[in-house]
């Protein structure tokens, strides 16, 4: 008996995997494989680790969810699929910026200068 194919339900997951797999670049797609998992395997991502890793001023991808625990303290862009209320609080008091993954995909298409933190 074939393994069973399972189906994705949440609208708007579909189409951000619609999207990432149509692009050709390397970067995305990976992104696309993390967020391809099934919901208990999915990345969930504190802002502290956003702090820890990132530079002032760069590009930060989360293929999943960032969550409000811990400081920001420098000025990112950070794109993810969701971010809770508290995490969009402090990323935007930091002075960056937080989108979702298809907003970046539509400016950045090939994926350039992106880090993805998992």
């Amino acid at each position: 008996m074939p393994a069973r194919r399972r189906k994705i339900t949440n609208v708007l997951l579909r189409k951000t995997l619609d999207e990432l797999w149509k692009t050709k670049s390397p970067a995305w797609r990976r992104v696309y494989e993390l967020l391809n998992r099934p919901a208990r395997q999915r990345i969930v991502v504190n802002v502290s680790k956003i702090n820890r890793y990132a530079n002032d001023g760069d590009v930060v991808v989360v293929p999943g969810k960032v969550l409000g625990s811990g400081e920001l303290e420098k000025k990112v862009t950070v794109a993810a699929f969701s971010f809770s209320y508290t995490a969009l609080e402090k990323i935007e008091t930091a002075g960056g910026k937080a989108l979702h993954i298809l907003e970046l995909v539509k400016e950045n298409p090939k994926g350039s200068g992106i880090k993805i933190i998992t």
